[in-house]
């Protein structure tokens, strides 16, 4: 990934300051992006066939969506993609 931010010096020297490593990364994949991953799928099962005539109706809906989900839904999920991007990194080094 050529982006400015990952090549421009700055972001570059507080890498290696704090010695982080820079892993690759795939290309986008929407099984990848926790968004995409987890967390959208199961807003619209949430939302099934409902229908809102207002922004408010929409937003107080998503709102109580949100508000319903323990907070071990998002670490479970994220755990998972965790698991998922190892898989991925692993297979690409072994492609590689």
């Amino acid at each position: 990934d050529n982006a400015w931010v990952h090549t421009c010096p700055a972001p570059m020297a507080k890498f290696n300051e704090f010695r982080y490593e820079l892993l690759p990364h795939p290309a986008y994949s929407p099984d990848l992006v926790p968004c995409d991953y987890f967390l959208f799928p199961n807003l619209k099962k949430w939302f099934g066939g409902k229908r809102f005539t207002t922004r408010k109706q929409l937003i107080a809906e998503t709102e109580a969506y949100f508000k319903g989900l323990d907070k071990s839904y998002y670490s479970d999920g994220l755990k998972k993609l965790e698991n998922c991007w190892i898989k991925l990194y692993r297979a690409e080094r072994i492609l590689c």
